[in-house]
């Protein structure tokens, strides 16, 4: 079948901000659509509210548009752009919820678009648990015992008629969330709540649990010829109980029998014809090994985090062909490496792949380290090896925790073997470390499957690691014999672990096996779907298959797992420079581990290599391919931890060199630069003892902030408010030593916070625009609210952090992207930190201002002047304002208090004509909106001028005021009425019953101090939980007024991206 004809403008909706259980995958499955659809010669309309993606660039769609993602929004952009077509499901849950949101509000029908891909009934028939359920009886195709709640008390019944164990499932929801597995009545009642609070129809399914059988899952891909092919089966190595999300897998399923996969495959093939999607489908399957029955977990009619995973494991784009079939092509049409074209497809290779999550726990103090339903998992790696010790090894090193393979984590290898097999009771992220050192302690195979339920056969490969890992050790302060050597090589050892084994530097590993010939292989991956595309992985269990050649190259090091501090903002940066790369001529060669971004897609560069970013894996790509250089200011911390390395190996690092990137990231040298330059900083000292911490912390006074050396993400960073805190963080939260120092500042209070994103060629530097942080110092740049253009800041100051930062960028010799952060305290502008690579604001930076800064900065990095760039002072006539969102939901006993340690995994952008419309539309994207009326909660721990102007503002708009007994009695002294309320301790009704209740619409509540922090930690999670908006600073309620009365005003038109660049004027 050839394209359609009768649809000429495309609509892609995305999935919204980077959010646990459902992130930058979509990112890449919406910039595929895009490439594919304009390919067929379609307009495209892309609609997505996180500027840091790629598919929001303005090149990537023909009209783009970052606006909160819901009915009103979409309706006045459908209006607008009158699209004939909608394709919802590369977007996420976000994306199919919306959909179905817009088709039954009837905006489709009104404005006649056709929804492509999968249709409206068929995302009923796969999200409601009651539709579902009946759709499986019908297909005779078993699902667990289960039945639909509305309320808690028809769950309990429910619930005791099936006996606990029991699984709560909130229907229209993605990563489990608001879900769980529940014991015992308490649990259900605190689970339902929260599931039918998360779910857009407030439905939850109670479910038997299948706790302990093998989760098995398909990728199936249809057409509408009902043509179908299986694009990968995934094993999930982690049996039922734990998300999928979080669970360790493999591809190919490794210990199923082929006929329970046929079985399985038909089964998928009834599901992906009775529900009618065209394009990609994950089924997930449990199946119990004791007798042999298979239910049917879920149906996703849509691309998923495992169509990331399948698509880059097999190099078939599962988002790409699911485009090109919505647009009407047919798997008959598509080429296929093998044997012609697609509807022809199996799933092929002699290799093993590897999935393995990244967690974040030591962001949450308080969190809970347990897996299970409910994903927690914040990102995950890929490896590719021949066999499955040589993928799972990979991964390992991989992931960037510190550890290059299974041993010694933690203090797990000085526990007894019983408080081992006690640390395995419940799943935690630690799980497959523990099962490797209970294993070396001689634990029975058979004993910890009847634990862990993970199967014999992957226990009995980690126990033959284990039994080499012990003959080398045999070895240790020498070099093993070469067999040795090569069988540990074989198994996915790597040199560094080897070298911790045996007691010696790394390079003398390095150097043995090399003069012994013990060297990788390069093997590829082809890729479907497209004309002589491959990708590449390295292995010791093959030849090498892979020729290179002399061209022009440059090598570009990805940033690895998504984490907290380091996500998807810096795969954009990668992203752009292999674009700009491109557009000079110059060959382009990607690292990276990381499943779920574009920078891994297999159009992105022109030669990608599926590896972990360790010395080791990138100097053996590097003196594969000989490139005349290697990028690693755009991928975070990860390739900047290895720049002084590969230096001293002898690789040319492009732009900045590692020697200042070195004296940046040290704290105590950059300042004693500063002071040379006259550049001010707040007052602070290195500190290598307690003692030392003590006395600088009472030179500069308390509070004081601490941090150690070289970290991203705020990461062990603290503010401290008297020598107790500062001895318990001693003691507890770092590592303190010579070689690890920590940094005490005096903490800036009451300080405007900014930072300025510059490009430099180590003589010029220009800033296209300095960007305010709405919440005051003291919050992660990372988690504050931040406006671009600034709104409070003079001109004055405005030029002197301009002239700062051109500055440290000369000093510094940056060639490239720099970002400098910092304080206006009582009109001096301090500096707090300077970044000589890209930050996570880069492509915010790039969005508001138009211009794409990681490009620039890779010709920059290439030799080019910034003389010859033409850039020029702009006046920017709107305001972006960026949000930062949460997983606090996902971590339900957590205080969602912000801090200088960042906390968000993703964010949004709301962009208007007015900082206050902004505000209000970035509030609106990130969840829950500002309300317009109703009753604010007041309860600070200030009493100043700006409290008066918060409750003035809610109070002219007509907001009912309560507060808390300290608040109330100030606010009456300042002739501002509001009702009294009680504090939890203080008795009923308080403050959570009215949040329960639904009588607060909006919380300002601003601790200050220890003892406040913790005290209404209650009222933050309950504010969360019933998903009431809670502000925790007064810049932020400020801010909030201004938004609220703008959106009072109107809540203003939509705009393209496009639209808004086209109004820049230039000086």
């Amino acid at each position: 079948m050839p394209k359609r004809d009768d649809i000429r403008r495309v609509m892609i909706i995305g999935s919204g901000p980077i959010v646990i259980g459902q992130a930058c995958e979509f990112d890449y499955s919406g910039t595929q659509a895009c490439k594919a659809l304009r390919s067929l010669g379609y307009e495209v309309v892309l609609v997505n509210s996180n500027p840091a993606t790629i598919m929001t660039d303005p090149g990537m769609a023909d009209v783009t548009y970052i606006e909160p993602l819901n009915v009103e929004r979409m309706r006045q952009i459908i209006e607008q752009e009158r699209p004939d077509a909608l394709l919802p499901n590369l977007g996420g849950q976000t994306g199919l919820n919306l959909a179905s949101e817009l088709a039954k509000a009837g905006v489709l029908d009104e404005f006649g678009v056709k929804v492509i891909g999968v249709q409206v009934d068929a995302i009923e028939r796969g999200e409601d648990r009651i539709i579902f359920k009946e759709l499986m009886n019908r297909l005779e195709i078993d699902v667990p015992r289960s039945e639909p709640a509305y309320t808690v008390e028809t769950a309990e019944a429910i619930a005791a008629d099936l006996g606990y164990p029991v699984v709560v499932r909130p229907a229209y929801t993605m990563g489990g969330t608001g879900g769980g597995l529940v014991y015992n009545v308490n649990e259900l009642r605190e689970i339902v709540r929260r599931g039918l609070s998360a779910s857009m129809i407030g439905q939850v399914l109670i479910e038997e649990s299948v706790l302990g059988w093998e989760e098995l899952e398909l990728e199936v891909v249809r057409d509408a010829k009902n043509q179908m092919i299986t694009v990968c089966y995934i094993e999930n190595i982690d049996a039922m109980g734990i998300h999928t999300g979080d669970s360790f897998c493999s591809a190919p399923m490794l210990t199923i029998e082929t006929e329970l996969q046929a079985r399985l495959q038909t089964y998928s093939y009834r599901i992906a014809e009775a529900i009618q999607v065209v394009g990609g489908t994950n089924i997930q399957f449990a199946h119990d090994p004791r007798t042999g029955r298979v239910v049917i977990i879920e149906i996703n009619p849509r691309t998923s985090r495992s169509s990331a995973l399948a698509s880059k494991a097999t190099g078939f784009p599962i988002a790409r062909v699911s485009a090109l079939l919505a647009a009407g092509l047919t798997l008959d049409e598509i080429p296929y490496w093998r044997d012609g074209t697609l509807e022809k497809y199996t799933p092929s290779g002699d290799y093993v792949v590897i999935k393995f999550a990244r967690w974040a726990f030591e962001k949450f103090p308080g969190s809970l380290d347990r897996l299970g339903t409910q994903m927690r998992a914040v990102g995950e790696v890929m490896s590719i090896g021949k066999t499955y010790k040589e993928a799972l090894q990979k991964a390992i090193r991989s992931l960037e925790i510190g550890r290059y393979g299974l041993g010694g984590a933690r203090d797990y290898a000085r526990r007894s073997l019983d408080e081992l097999m006690d640390l395995l009771r419940e799943p935690t992220s630690e799980r497959q470390f523990i099962l490797y050192e209970a294993l070396r302690k001689g634990a029975d195979p058979e004993a910890l499957y009847a634990r862990t339920a993970i199967k014999p056969w992957f226990l009995q490969q980690m126990l033959e690691l284990v039994q080499l890992e012990e003959e080398i050790l045999a070895y240790r302060g020498s070099l093993p014999p070469a067999e040795l050597l090569a069988q540990a090589k074989r198994d996915g050892f790597a040199d560094r672990y080897l070298a911790g084994l045996l007691g010696i530097p790394e390079r003398m590993v390095r150097e043995r096996r090399e003069e012994l010939g013990i060297v990788q292989g390069w093997d590829m991956v082809p890729v479907s779907a497209a004309e002589d595309a491959v990708y590449y992985y390295s292995t010791y269990n093959a030849p090498n298959r892979v020729q290179t050649d002399r061209r022009r190259k440059v090598m570009i090091l990805g940033g690895g797992p998504n984490r907290i501090g380091q996500g998807i903002e810096f795969d954009y940066c990668c992203v752009h420079a292999a674009f700009a790369l491109r557009d000079e001529g110059i060959e382009t060669i990607m690292v990276n581990c990381n499943p779920e971004t574009v920078s891994t897609d297999y159009d992105t560069s022109d030669r990608l290599y599926f590896e972990p970013l360790t010395l080791e894996d990138v100097l053996s790509i590097y003196e594969a391919e000989q490139p005349e250089g290697v990028i690693v200011q755009f991928g975070g911390q990860t390739p900047l931890n290895l720049a002084e390395d590969l230096a001293a190996a002898g690789v040319r690092i492009l732009g900045t060199s590692p020697a200042a990137i070195a004296m940046a990231e040290d704290r105590d040298l950059f300042r004693k630069r500063m002071e040379e330059l006259g550049i001010p900083m707040p007052e602070s000292g290195m500190a290598s003892t307690f003692e030392e911490a003590r006395a600088i912390a009472e030179q500069v006074g308390y509070p004081v902030i601490v941090r150690p050396s070289f970290v991203l993400g705020g990461r062990g960073m603290e503010v401290v408010h008297n020598e107790e805190m500062l001895a318990q963080y001693v003691a507890s939260a770092v590592e303190v030593s010579p070689e690890r120092p920590i940094l005490v500042d005096r903490f800036l209070q009451n300080a405007t916070e900014a930072e300025a994103d510059a490009l430099a060629d180590g003589t010029d530097a220009f800033v296209p625009s300095v960007m305010e942080h709405i919440e005051l110092a003291g919050v992660h740049s990372g988690d504050s609210a931040c406006v671009i253009p600034p709104v409070t800041i003079s001109a004055e100051h405005l030029r002197t952090i301009s002239e700062y930062t051109a500055r440290i960028a000369r000093e510094l010799d940056v060639v490239g992207l720099i970002n400098v952060q910092l304080a206006i305290e009582n009109g001096q502008v301090y500096v707090l930190e300077a970044n000589p690579r890209a930050s996570r604001t880069v492509p915010l930076v790039s969005k508001v201002c138009g211009l794409s800064m990681a490009r620039l900065a890779t010709r920059l990095m290439l030799g080019e002047p910034l003389s010859t760039l033409n850039l020029r002072p702009m006046e920017i006539p709107h305001y972006g304002v960026k949000e930062a969102v949460f997983p606090f939901g996902m971590f339900p006993e957590v205080d969602p208090l912000l801090g200088p340690e960042m906390r968000s995994t993703g964010e949004v952008l709301g962009l208007a004509e007015s900082y206050g419309l902004a505000f209000y539309k970035a509030e609106e994207a990130a969840k829950p909106a500002l309300p317009t009326s109703g009753t604010v909660l007041i309860s600070v721990a200030e009493k100043n001028e700006a409290v008066v102007r918060v409750a003035r503002g809610f109070q002219a708009m007509g907001f009912h005021i309560r507060a808390t007994e300290g608040t109330q009695r100030y606010l009456a002294e300042h002739g501002i009425e509001s009702e009294f309320i009680l504090k939890l301790a203080e008795g009923r009704p308080n403050i959570v019953d009215e949040i329960v209740n639904g009588q607060i619409h909006i919380v300002v509540n601003t601790p200050i101090g220890q003892r406040s922090h913790l005290d209404d930690s209650y009222l933050r999670k309950a504010a969360i939980q019933y998903k009431v908006p809670y502000i925790t600073t007064l810049a932020a309620a400020l801010a909030s007024v201004e938004g609220i009365s703008a959106g009072l005003a109107g809540q203003g038109s939509v705009r393209s991206l496009q639209s808004y660049h086209s109004d820049i004027a230039f000086r």
